[in-house]
């Protein structure tokens, strides 16, 4: 299979994507955040950095359910670019920490 390069804005939305990610684990450790969302330390850091702008929709919705996100925060937020409409800090974080299966339901 033949991918086609991504374009500017699919990569500016993976760097917005690795930029929330790594905000939301703010001291907590990667090695922690990637083993308890069962993915690798080296995918999550690649994600973090932008390396990885596509991440597939599994890996993210795991990690942003071991680090208290809903999903519909983490693509408003990814959606828009700097200074535009985005949800406030309460929206941002789902109400409880969800298991991604129950994010993946």
């Amino acid at each position: 299979m033949v991918r086609l390069p991504l374009t500017g804005e699919e990569v500016e939305r993976g760097r917005r994507l690795g930029a929330l990610l790594r905000r939301a684990r703010a001291e907590r450790p990667m090695l922690e955040v990637a083993l308890e969302a069962q993915v690798s330390p080296e995918t999550l850091r690649k994600i973090e950095t932008g390396r990885i702008a596509t991440p597939a929709f599994p890996t993210i919705a795991a990690i942003a359910g071991v680090l208290g996100l809903s999903l519909d925060a983490v693509w408003a937020e990814i959606s828009h670019p700097a200074g535009g409409t985005r949800p406030d800090a309460a929206e941002r974080r789902s109400p409880e920490r969800r298991s991604p299966e129950r994010l993946a339901s």
